[in-house]
């Protein structure tokens, strides 16, 4: 019988679990009514949740977006850790070793996130057409091929009415 899930095989699963128990010292020093303990709280939290539920999903999409979240989770949590430096909660050295955790975990989630991507995550350079006498080819190239006969607003591509908002 299988006592654990494919998440937790995760070396990004297992790093945001070790942030978890390296801020919980850090949690406990911090003064109750500190906003950014709870903000820190939540945002650890956060990613081992979305890193789970992402690697559940059965879509690219759905994996890119939780693993997205996750992300935004870490930089939101190191977000944290320069706030209690600033209002001089602790020190820097006494947060370095969290930065470095989230430092790994972004750069884990990001490889995650583009290894489930069809998506290209970066611009082509731009094709311009100086001297070429043709003047407007980028509107050209990105003007609507759809050749379907029915256009409608009113209705989807599967036939049924849309909704309409109504205030």
């Amino acid at each position: 019988m299988r006592t654990s899930l494919d998440h937790e095989k995760l070396d990004v699963y297992q790093l945001s679990l070790e942030f978890i128990t390296w801020t919980l010292p850090l949690l406990e020093a911090l003064p109750t009514n500190a906003a950014v303990r709870n903000q820190l709280d939540r945002a650890s939290t956060s990613i081992p949740l979305n890193i789970a539920e992402g690697n559940g999903k059965f879509t690219a999409a759905d994996r890119c977006r939780f693993f997205d979240n996750a992300r935004g989770s870490a930089l939101e949590s190191s977000a944290c850790l320069d706030v209690i430096v600033a209002k001089r909660f602790a020190g820097a050295g006494e947060v370095a070793i969290g930065k470095a955790l989230m430092v790994k975990a972004v750069s884990m989630l990001f490889g995650m996130i583009r290894a489930n991507s069809d998506v290209r995550l970066f611009e082509a350079p731009p094709d311009y057409a100086v001297g070429k006498g043709n003047r407007n080819t980028s509107r050209n190239r990105n003007r609507n091929t759809n050749t379907n006969t029915n256009t409608s607003k009113s209705k989807r591509r599967n036939g049924r009415p849309r909704r309409r908002f109504i205030p």
